[in-house]
C-alpha cells in the first residue's frame, strides 16, 4: 500500500510507528526545510532500521525529498530455511567470483520447474540483479556486457562460426558466454543438445562458457529462462553473451526482445526458399552475414549479398543511427570475421552514444515481464480446479466435432470466471 502525505515536521517516533503497521510501503514528501536529526542525511535513520530511501526530486516550488520506505532483500528471504539460505549464498558468492560450476548450478536452478526451486531462483536473481546494478553504476551507467542474438536456417554454419568467432574474442581478452537453445521433441520431450559437441575447441577454453538448453516446447524456440541466464552470465563476469536460437521463424522475434544486436547468418546456396523469410527476419536483423564465402561458393555468396542489400533498402529504418549491413564471412578461412566484429563494435558504440541501447534494454525488461505474466496466467488457468475438471470433456467434444474450438474456449473462460467468485 502506498500512502502519500505531506509532513512539515516529521519525527523518527512517528515514522517508526508507521513501520509497525500491517502495510510496508509509504511515500513521503518533505519540505526543503525538513531534516531528520541534526544534519544527518535522510537515508541514514532508515538504513539503521534495515530500510533504504530513494530519489531526490527538484520540483518547481523548491527542493522536496521523495522518500520511499521499502522492504529490503532480507524480507524476501525470511521464508528460507538456514540450509536454503546457505545454498543461495554459496551460489551467489561463487557466481560473482566467476566460478563456472556455480554459474552452471545457478542456471540449472532458474531452469527448474519445481515450485520451491523457482522461489530460491528468484531470491538468487534478485541478489545478482542488485550486484549487477552496482557494477553498472561504477561503470558510469554503461552496460557491462554486449548481448548478441544469433540465428539462421539449419546448415548456415552457426556452430562453426561461433567456435571461430569465440576463439578470436577470447584471444583478445574477452570472456564469452554462449547460450545455445536446442529444440525439444514434441513426442518425447528430449533434446539433442549437440551444439557443445560441435564446438570442441571453444568448450575447452576457460574464458568461454557454453550452455546448451532445451526449449521444452517454448514458442519461439527461446527458453522461458533465457533472460535470467543472461543476467547470471553477466554477473559471473562474461562481457559478451551470444544467444543462438533455433532455426528461422518465431524465435527471431523472441530473441530480439532480449539482446542488444541481432545477427542473421545465411548460407550462400539457399535457393528460392530464402524468399519466404526475407521480410520478417530482415526487419529484425542489425547485421546479415552470408557464411561459407570461400572456394566454389564465393560467387553465390556475392549474389546472395547483393540480394539482401537490395532488400534492406525497402525496409523502414528501426534506428536513427544504424543502417543494417550485409557482409560475407568464412569460418573456414577466417575471412571477414574480424571485420564483422569491428562492425558489431561500431553498432554498440553508436547505440550507446545515442541512448538507443539503454532505451531498448528498458523496453525489453517490460516486454519480458509481460511474457512471464502471460505464461504464468496460462498455467494458472490450466490448473484452476473448475477449469481442470472441464478440459477433458470439452477437448473430447472439440475432437469429435460436436463443439467448435471458439465455443469450447468461451465455456472454459466462463468456468474460470465463475470459479473465482
Amino acid at each position: 500500500m502506498n500512502m502519500p502525505m505531506l509532513l512539515p515536521h516529521p519525527h523518527q517516533h512517528f515514522l517508526k510507528g508507521l513501520l509497525r503497521a500491517s502495510f510496508r510501503c509509504y511515500h513521503f514528501i518533505f519540505h526543503s526545510s525538513t531534516h531528520l536529526g541534526s544534519g544527518i542525511p535522510c537515508a541514514q535513520p532508515f538504513n539503521s532500521l534495515g530500510l533504504h530511501c530513494t530519489k531526490w526530486m527538484l520540483l518547481s516550488n523548491g527542493l522536496k525529498r521523495k522518500l520511499c520506505v521499502q522492504t529490503t532483500l532480507k524480507d524476501h528471504t525470511e521464508g528460507l530455511s538456514d540450509k536454503e539460505q546457505r545454498f543461495v549464498d554459496k551460489l551467489y558468492s561463487g557466481l560473482i567470483q566467476g566460478q563456472r560450476a556455480c554459474l552452471a548450478e545457478a542456471i540449472t536452478l532458474v531452469e527448474s520447474t519445481h515450485s520451491r526451486k523457482k522461489e530460491l531462483a528468484q531470491v538468487l536473481l534478485q541478489k545478482v540483479l542488485l550486484y549487477h546494478r552496482e557494477q553498472e553504476q561504477s561503470n558510469r551507467g554503461k552496460p557491462l556486457a554486449f548481448r548478441v542474438g544469433l540465428s539462421g536456417p539449419p546448415g548456415a554454419g552457426k556452430s562453426t562460426f561461433i567456435e571461430y568467432f569465440g576463439k578470436m574474442l577470447t584471444e583478445r581478452g574477452h570472456k564469452l558466454s554462449v547460450l545455445a537453445v536446442d529444440p525439444s521433441s514434441c513426442t518425447s520431450g528430449g533434446s539433442l543438445l549437440g551444439d557443445k559437441t560441435r564446438m570442441t575447441e571453444l568448450s575447452r577454453d576457460m574464458n568461454a562458457y557454453i550452455r546448451p538448453s532445451p526449449t521444452r516446447g517454448t514458442l519461439g524456440g527461446v527458453t522461458r529462462t533465457t533472460n535470467e541466464a543472461i543476467l547470471l552470465c553477466e554477473g559471473a563476469g562474461y562481457d559478451i553473451i551470444l544467444i543462438e536460437t533455433v532455426g528461422v521463424g518465431q524465435s527471431e522475434f523472441a530473441v530480439a526482445d532480449m539482446v542488444d544486436m541481432f545477427v542473421l547468418l545465411l548460407p550462400p546456396a539457399g535457393g528460392d526458399e530464402l524468399q519466404g523469410i526475407k521480410r520478417g527476419i530482415i526487419e529484425m536483423a542489425d547485421l546479415v552475414a552470408v557464411t561459407k564465402s570461400d572456394g566454389d561458393l564465393i560467387v553465390p555468396a556475392r549474389r546472395i549479398q547483393a540480394e539482401y542489400v537490395s532488400a534492406l533498402k525497402l525496409l523502414r529504418k528501426r534506428s536513427q543511427v544504424w543502417k543494417p549491413k550485409v557482409i560475407r564471412i568464412s569460418a573456414r578461412s577466417g575471412e571477414g570475421i574480424s571485420e564483422m566484429w569491428d562492425k558489431m563494435k561500431d553498432f554498440q558504440n553508436l547505440m550507446l552514444a545515442s541512448g538507443e541501447l539503454t532505451a531498448k534494454r528498458r523496453k525489453q525488461q517490460k516486454v519480458w515481464m509481460w511474457n512471464l505474466i502471460q505464461e504464468s496466467v496460462l498455467e494458472y488457468f490450466r490448473t484452476h480446479p473448475t477449469v481442470r475438471e472441464q478440459i477433458p470433456l470439452l477437448e473430447q467434444k472439440v475432437l469429435t466435432g460436436a463443439l467448435s474450438p471458439g465455443l469450447a474456449a468461451d465455456f472454459l473462460l466462463k468456468a474460470f470466471k465463475s470459479g473465482d467468485y
